[in-house]
């Protein structure tokens, strides 16, 4: 049981210059891939997160070696075929580790168990159970829906699968299994979800067929190995970049940030509120585009997330949301439902610590509407242990009057340990 407390104290701005851990989503597929590529995959500024922690032991346990030099991996692909593991897999906290993997292991010759801890358990995994069965894997679950699972695999049959919940997560399961099909597996998606993995297949050199919103993989494909310095975490900088917009003083710079154009909505986001975010240094590599933003703070003005635009941002909602009392006309969030069944309920976790702090909330079953213009205080919140909850409250706690109690903090490691400390760094008081 997660109990840390972490005391933030109000700031003045921010400022500075910076670097972030590896992107989560990069990682998670390099680190998959890479196990099933032939050859030594050498990935430099892996996420430092225990969610991707997960993926690594849950590859080691599938015959996968790999070594670990602080933010360098090295792996050492085993191919297509995986060895049986002989104890379950534990995911951790990590919804990432269990959707993704599962197509993969759909593939495999041998039946593999995924567990995860009591958060994760209770997150649905029917969105990968249904297409995974239609391919010709079994799955047993807890509920129909719930792990731990089973998955009995074997060779698959392609599929042509109109997702009804947009999920790069699916997509991406999806794409891994049709590695092991007999033919064409394609893919539709509702509304465009981040492409990571595509471009994640197409390094290490997967053949796919994009079309709009439909992608499609051959099975049989041989992958082989890459390397690779994988770009910042784009979510985690959302924390930062928010700070730094609720204070006119700020001026930050964050350095090899992921700038892929399926995440950049939260940079358009950000300019439409009103901070001044300028982007150079601009590279690519292995698809992915990368470069250096320099924020500025400002007033902010007032939004709306909806539609598209919520699956976009769904990473990014509750720091948003944290400082939507601080902006001029406030923030409106909706079709976001998905937020329910996260680490925590997000919805109800945002709304109860913003009341928490004296602000005004409207709470809806897919979202949220947070007034403009109030003054929030300090108070005790719980992070209840979701990391984006934890870290998004120490942000509206900068600009709060008084000290905050923020507990459960150490729930910040899922995705990046070194949250607090990174903030302090760059926090003027």
């Amino acid at each position: 049981m997660i109990e840390n407390s972490v005391v933030v104290r109000p700031a003045k701005s921010l400022s500075g210059s910076m670097r972030l851990p590896g992107d989560k989503s990069i990682s998670h597929r390099y680190a998959m891939l890479g196990g099933i590529a032939e050859g030594t995959s050498k990935l430099e500024n892996f996420s430092t997160g225990a969610d991707c922690a997960s993926t690594l032991d849950c590859m080691q346990c599938l015959g996968v070696q790999w070594e670990r030099n602080g933010p360098s991996v090295v792996i050492q692909g085993s191919g297509a075929k995986l060895r049986k593991p002989q104890e379950p897999l534990d995911c951790g906290n990590s919804g990432s580790t269990v959707r993704m993997l599962s197509g993969i292991l759909a593939g495999q010759d041998f039946t593999s168990e995924l567990i995860g801890d009591e958060s994760l358990s209770r997150r649905p995994m029917a969105r990968i159970i249904k297409p995974l069965e239609m391919m010709g894997a079994t799955i047993e679950s807890h509920d129909g829906s719930r792990l731990p699972l089973r998955v009995r695999g074997r060779r698959l049959k392609p599929i042509d699968y109109p997702l009804r919940v947009a999920s790069a997560q699916v997509k991406t399961s999806l794409l891994f299994a049709g590695l092991y099909a007999d033919g064409v597996t394609r893919v539709e998606e509702p509304i465009q979800t981040r492409d990571h993995g595509e471009l994640a297949l197409q390094a290490f050199g997967a053949t796919i067929d994009r079309q709009m919103r439909e992608v499609s993989i051959a099975g049989g494909q041989r992958l082989h190995a890459i390397e690779a310095t994988i770009p910042g975490d784009i979510s985690s900088a959302a924390f930062f970049l928010c700070a730094a917009g609720l204070f006119a003083d700020s001026d930050l710079v964050i350095r090899g940030l992921l700038l892929n154009p399926t995440r950049a909505r939260l940079l358009d986001f950000l300019i439409g509120l009103g901070m001044k975010i300028t982007m150079t240094d601009l590279l690519e590599q292995h698809g992915e585009l990368m470069g250096t933003l320099q924020v500025q703070g400002g007033t902010l003005r007032g939004a709306r997330v909806a539609g598209g635009d919520s699956a976009a941002l769904i990473d990014e909602i509750p720091v948003l949301a944290a400082i939507a009392p601080y902006t001029a006309d406030g923030i409106e969030i909706r079709d976001a439902r998905e937020l329910r069944v996260k680490e925590s309920d997000r919805i109800a976790s945002v709304a109860t610590n913003l009341r928490a702090m004296g602000a005004t909330v409207e709470e809806f079953d897919d979202g949220l509407r947070i007034a403009g213009g109030q003054k929030l205080h300090g108070a005790t919140l719980d992070s209840f242990g979701d990391h984006r909850i934890a870290m998004a409250f120490a942000i509206a706690a900068l600009r709060a009057e008084g000290e905050t109690e923020i507990r459960g903090a150490d729930a910040a490691v899922i995705s990046y340990p070194e949250f607090f400390t990174t903030l302090d760094s760059v926090v003027q008081r």
